[in-house]
């Protein structure tokens, strides 16, 4: 497959759609699908994506309507593609490795490298070797353990994983660490939703949000913030549309103005095909990157202001004495909020916010839900724990058809920190672990994602092990990590295709190959399932239908159960064999260490499975105070110098994560291009650059060191003013590693300040 090249061509640029989906989204997915694989192996694929008896797609973590209220085609365009990508036919085998070196392979582009195919049998690239070599699964894992043991300590290993892993892999991927003695499990929730979790756990007690997708179809107003459904999670336009036909309303907040908050065409029903759609934002604020936290200080600011002109009748003061506390210093400060700020901030008018404020006032049941436009911020956390002081104003926390809604991005990010994969689990977790398989975990807080490459810099830590992912892409800063990954004594990847962080070597790696969601999972117990949860909580099971890529693949729960036993031995005594022949044994040691999972395995069984409790639905608050905390936040935003603009990294739609189907992004109208970079036209302008030139991109951080991304054509796009717009992974090279969030720890991507120069022809 080595003949496939990339479709980089002539930039082409067409005006932005104004509509998502529709007839054009079911061609493209298929014309991918057929691409990849056979006309029968894309029928069988296609029919048991999100089905009760088939599998969960890894496309986004959006949920499911209940079993009987599933489409037969219960998934989207960009599902369609992943989960085809997924089942291609092509294949990478030892010869393909023998004709191509990590060296050429390192200069591949990341669509080059995801078509060649999936990975078909273990492969090591052995100390001084610049081609991987077959290797024996035994050998390989043996190799692994053999590293591990050596090390002087058990914190010089990382144990990285991406949200596509299941919850039975999960548990036990966690489990073996801390039986090793380490806290070190950096995951992609880190560079994500991290944000969210610290906020939501301060305030509500809980890092998830409290919404089904019930209460999303009956809700009065929901706010979408931050984020770009028609891309990222087609599906939710489907609720959103389901919203707006029971009379419920929509705020869009987003920089760019995109195709699927504008207007929605189902796919699957007549006024999709045939008619105009239906239009889903009834307000779309265009707010600057970084905006939000004003935007919520101003809403919050209204509402006391309305309380103070109608006493008793706006405020909820029934929950906020019963369920709060925090509530007088709250007041205090929303007071101080100033018009001046809230508008320079936000980019907004004031009559555009008092009009969302009128639609507060109007509405009974209001969600928030948000995305990394709100998380990759330097004030992320406390723009959203001002978000949760605006929905505990009026009482829109715990009740049906209303509530917090962080949008997940991975299939089952949500689900594997509920299994234990965060470098902080909690002491009460901790000690579960302990109680069921009689060994003390470690205490000592292990190194989150970014944490974890400043480790591999310093020469800290010396083995890194990822579980699906792609960490050399998905992370900030790509010199820095790519050196720091380099300094390792050893890498190894569990992986279904190649990637690039395949090419980016420990002076020994390996590449551990192993079933997609998709393939069949026969183990010495019968044919196995496995379980994810989405982002409303809700847990199910997942099966395989395909015939596995390979003979020599083995799932991740076998792998990991493998290497825990090689490198630890019998102690302690955990039956990692049995784990391996029969997830049910996974399952129902989860039952008794992870709450909410009590008899796992039957309710599991159901159609649909079950979703877990959530606390503030019941009006508790696990904080320290038993009650929600309404917080203090200080105005901030971003500042940018003179003749520069704020940038913030993004997807195609042609895009999963930093994996990109096609060079295009036809909702935003770029064709055969990647490497672009959108500003609005009155700032090119006053940059003094002619649309379509070529231009460097420079990223300006207080360390002086300069990162730049070279080559980049000038779009002119009607971003907000000031603020530019660039496909990820390709500028992730601009986002510099100590620049994170605020107590989240999570990389800043939504918030770079950049020059633009014109490049060196």
């Amino acid at each position: 497959m080595s003949s496939i090249e990339d479709p980089e061509g002539l930039l082409e640029v067409t005006p932005p759609k104004t509509w998502a989906t529709g007839l054009p989204a079911v061609t493209h997915a298929m014309r991918y699908s057929l691409g990849q694989t056979s006309v029968r192996r894309t029928a069988l694929t296609l029919l048991n994506i999100n089905q009760t008896k088939g599998f969960d797609c890894p496309g986004c973590a959006w949920p499911e309507p209940a079993p009987g209220h599933r489409a037969k085609n219960e998934y989207c365009e960009n599902g369609a593609k992943h989960i085809s990508d997924e089942a291609t036919s092509r294949r990478v085998t030892a010869d393909f490795f023998r004709e191509h070196s990590v060296s050429e392979l390192g200069e591949k582009s990341d669509y080059w490298l995801n078509q060649q195919g999936r990975l078909t049998e273990p492969m090591v690239k052995r100390p001084g070797a610049d081609h991987y070599e077959p290797i024996g699964w035994d050998d390989a894992l043996a190799l692994l353990a053999e590293e591990l043991r050596r090390l002087d300590s058990p914190d010089e290993a990382l144990f990285y994983t991406s949200g596509r892993l299941n919850n039975e892999a999960a548990f036990l991927l966690q489990l073996f660490a801390r039986a090793y003695g380490t806290n070190n499990l950096p995951d992609c929730s880190n560079m994500c939703h991290e944000s969210s979790g610290s906020a939501l756990q301060e305030t509500l007690g809980i890092g998830k949000g409290s919404v089904s997708l019930d209460d999303i179809h009956h809700s009065d107003l929901i706010f979408v913030v931050g984020q770009n459904p028609g891309t990222n999670h087609p599906r939710m336009l489907s609720a959103l549309e389901e919203t707006k036909r029971n009379g419920g309303h929509i705020v869009a907040v987003n920089p760019l103005p995109e195709a699927g908050l504008m207007r929605f065409k189902h796919p699957q029903k007549a006024r999709g095909i045939v008619g105009s759609g239906t239009p889903i934002a009834d307000q779309f604020l265009q707010i600057r990157p970084g905006g939000d936290l004003a935007l919520f200080q101003a809403l919050n600011l209204m509402l006391l202001e309305a309380e103070d002109a109608r006493p008793g009748a706006v405020l909820d003061h029934g929950f906020i004495e019963a369920h709060t506390t925090g509530f007088e210093d709250f007041v205090e400060q929303a007071r101080k909020a100033s018009w001046d700020d809230i508008l320079d901030a936000t980019g907004l008018t004031r009559e555009e916010i008092e009009a969302v404020g009128e639609r507060v006032l109007r509405s009974e049941k209001i969600i928030v839900c948000w995305a990394m436009g709100l998380t990759q911020h330097k004030h992320a956390v406390p723009t959203i724990r001002e978000v949760v002081n605006f929905l505990m104003l009026r009482g829109n926390i715990g009740r049906p058809g209303a509530g917090v809604c962080p949008v997940r991005g991975h299939s089952n990010v949500q689900g594997d920190r509920t299994m234990g994969i965060w470098e902080r689990m909690p002491q009460s977790f901790l000690d579960a672990l302990e109680r069921e398989f009689a060994f003390t975990p470690p205490t000592r807080h292990g190194l989150d994602s970014v944490d974890a490459i400043r480790a591999m810099r310093d020469g800290d830590a010396k083995v890194f092990v990822g579980v699906a992912g792609n960490f050399i892409r998905a992370t900030p800063d790509s010199e820095v990590t790519e050196g720091a990954m380099r300094r390792c004594r050893l890498t190894a990847h569990i992986s279904t295709k190649l990637n690039r962080s395949h090419t980016v070597c420990g002076e020994t790696a390996l590449i551990l190959p192993t079933l997609g969601r998709s393939d069949r999972d026969i183990q010495a117990g019968g044919e196995q399932f496995i379980t994810v949860e989405d982002s409303m909580s809700e847990v199910h099971a997942s099966r395989g239908r395909l015939h596995p890529a390979s003979p020599h693949l083995l799932s991740e729960v076998a792998i990991i159960s493998r290497l825990a036993r090689r490198t630890l031995g019998d102690h302690p005594s955990i039956p990692w064999e049995k784990f391996e022949a029969d997830y049910g044994t996974v399952r129902d040691r989860i039952s008794r260490v992870v709450p909410g999972f009590e008899d796992f395995n039957a309710r599991v069984a159901r159609p649909g499975g079950f979703r877990l409790p959530n606390p503030v639905n019941e009006g508790v608050f696990p904080t320290p105070s038993g009650k929600a905390v309404f917080t203090r936040n200080d105005f901030e935003m971003p500042h940018v110098p003179k003749g520069h603009l704020l940038l913030q990294t993004l997807r195609s739609h042609d895009q999963w994560n930093t994996v990109p189907y096609a060079m295009n992004d036809r909702y935003r109208g770029i064709h055969n291009a990647r490497r672009v970079v959108l500003v609005n036209s009155a700032d090119l302008e006053a940059l003094g650059l002619a649309d379509r030139s070529e231009v460097d991109l420079v990223s300006v951080w207080r360390d002086g060191v300069e990162r730049r991304a070279e080559k980049f054509r000038v779009v002119a796009y009607p971003t907000t003013p000031g603020s530019a717009a660039a496909y990820y992974p390709e500028t992730n090279v601009l986002v510099p590693l100590d620049s994170v969030a605020d107590i989240s720890n999570t990389p800043t991507s939504k918030g770079v300040v950049v020059r633009l120069e014109p490049a060196v022809a």
